[in-house]
């Protein structure tokens, strides 16, 4: 916006130019961890600040100096801020009232300029920039071009930054190709399996190894089952015999981690993803799984809960997490063991309520670890016993000793 004053006196005036957005009342996904809503600014060497809704209502009153940058009012996907002119210092301000009862609570940001002298007779003019809209990535990305400092983190990327932005620009990218997030979602995992290989192989290497001293390792506890520090010690002595790290096994979840909040991140806050389609029955990769287990996918005409939504990919992740955990090395503590059959159900429940597009991700990042293990172990002549390990191991001996009798017949 260009603002144009002309003093039509007969003596010099200074004019202070000021600017103003106001917001009254809070979103409804205020006070997410995951999110920050509320007052948002850049200011210069100072960099970004945010302050939440409580901030405001607590303190009243925030002020900044700059000498460049910008400041506004954002939600999830929406913002509104202003932007001085990037050659001037500036006094901003935010201010929380929860005093007005007609309106309730009412939260402002604000911008003073330097006082400007127009002599008599004389104009000037002033621009000002104003951002009101979604937070479209490239629109806000676009603003950097004008010369204002850092108006992308307007979005929510979060403190793995590094991780997240890269992350949407891939599934932009792969989106341009194949007109799909959720086909992006896919390609993106794979070759994030890709990179990792090398090391998630060396780590499935090691769980076959000490798949196949599991035996000895059983025999070592029972000798020594009195004795722990023995034990530890046996334990330890087949370790560096064999130069096998007992920890390798933790390297394909720890991996997992940072990609999954970054695309949990993703998913969360960037309008682009939302109401993307996958296929079939998912319409919102931002949106949890609508079908649910309880009421058969849809055929029983009756809506469960949402603590009871546990949809389509959900059990999906659930069945190829506990397939995957079947295949390791069970721990030797009985409680230890019964934590882990039960850890996929509690993770089933838990992500049904995420968005349906990070347990896509998961489900399908799951699947290929399977593929990658069972390869890793086959090549190890480790072999996979997993129905013994689902608990058919008695089924299992019961038709080896008959395969023995009838040979002694």
């Amino acid at each position: 916006m260009t603002h144009l004053a002309r003093n039509n006196t007969d003596a010099a005036l200074t004019l202070y130019p000021f600017a103003q957005i106001t917001r009254t009342g809070r979103p409804q996904t205020s006070n997410l961890f995951i999110l920050h809503e509320g007052a948002i600014g850049f200011f210069g060497e100072e960099g970004l600040d945010e302050l939440d809704y409580d901030d405001l209502i607590d303190e009243r009153v925030v002020s900044k100096q700059a000498d460049a940058g910008w400041l506004g009012i954002t939600d999830k996907y929406w913002a509104t801020a202003i932007i001085p002119p990037q050659d001037a210092g500036f006094s901003a301000r935010f201010t929380g009232d929860s005093a007005d009862e007609r309106t309730g609570e009412v939260f402002r940001g604000d911008y003073l300029l330097a006082g400007r002298t127009i002599s008599a007779g004389a104009e000037t003019a002033l621009v000002t920039q104003v951002f009101a809209g979604a937070k479209l990535v490239d629109l806000v990305d676009g603003y950097a071009t004008d010369g204002i400092t850092r108006f992308d983190l307007l979005i929510d990327w979060g403190w793995f930054y590094f991780l997240t932005k890269p992350m949407f620009r891939a599934l932009q990218f792969f989106y341009g190709l194949v007109g799909n997030y959720g086909v992006s979602i896919l390609i993106v995992t794979v070759l994030i399996k890709a990179v990792f290989f090398p090391l998630a192989s060396r780590s499935y290497e090691t769980m076959a190894k000490m798949k196949k001293l599991q035996p000895r390792m059983l025999q070592i506890r029972e000798q020594h089952k009195d004795d722990k520090q023995a034990q530890q010690q046996e334990l330890m002595k087949i370790y560096r015999e064999e130069k096998l790290n007992p920890l390798a096994g933790c390297l394909p979840i720890l991996l997992q981690i940072p990609v999954f909040f970054a695309l949990y991140k993703v998913l969360f806050v960037t309008i682009d993803m939302r109401h993307q389609p996958f296929f079939g029955w998912i319409t919102d990769l931002s949106a949890p799984d609508p079908t649910s287990l309880f009421n058969l996918f849809g055929l029983i005409p009756w809506d469960p809960p949402m603590f009871l939504m546990l949809g389509v990919w959900p059990v999906l992740m659930g069945v190829t997490m506990f397939i995957q955990m079947q295949m390791n090395p069970p721990p030797p503590d009985p409680i230890q063991a019964r934590m882990f059959q039960i850890l996929p159900i509690f993770f089933t429940f838990i992500l049904a309520s995420f968005p349906a597009g990070l347990v896509i991700y998961w489900a399908w990042n799951n699947f290929l670890s399977i593929l990658q293990q069972g390869l890793i172990m086959r090549r190890n002549d480790v072999e996979i016993e997993l129905l013994a390990n689902i608990g058919f191991s008695g089924r299992a001996q019961k038709q080896s000793g008959d395969g023995s009798g009838d040979g002694t017949r």
